[in-house]
């Protein structure tokens, strides 16, 4: 089993759907992954579409038992993971 990495841009919103989307499906098509990592060095911003759409692929990879975290979030945006209580949902380091 490995570890992926997804690598989110500075700005996080709904006009990164379709990438992200594709890029997580591609990863959980792979087979034989067993953690994957969001990349949130570049973020600085991100809006209530991102955290539905992280909530949406933390529940597809958590049925396939692949954990999820976020990686090198910082100041605005790691704030907003934190007040939006996603330290629940992922582990973020």
């Amino acid at each position: 089993m490995s570890e992926k990495s997804l690598s989110i841009p500075e700005r996080f919103d709904f006009g990164y759907h379709k990438e992200f989307t594709e890029q997580y499906q591609r990863i959980l098509n792979e087979g034989g992954i067993s953690d994957i990592a969001l990349d949130f060095t570049k973020v600085s911003y991100l809006d209530s579409s991102a955290l539905g759409m992280m909530v949406l692929f933390q529940k597809k990879a958590k049925s396939q038992n692949i954990s999820v975290r976020i990686r090198g979030a910082r100041e605005s945006a790691k704030e907003i993971l934190l007040i939006a209580n996603f330290d629940r949902l992922f582990d973020i380091s």
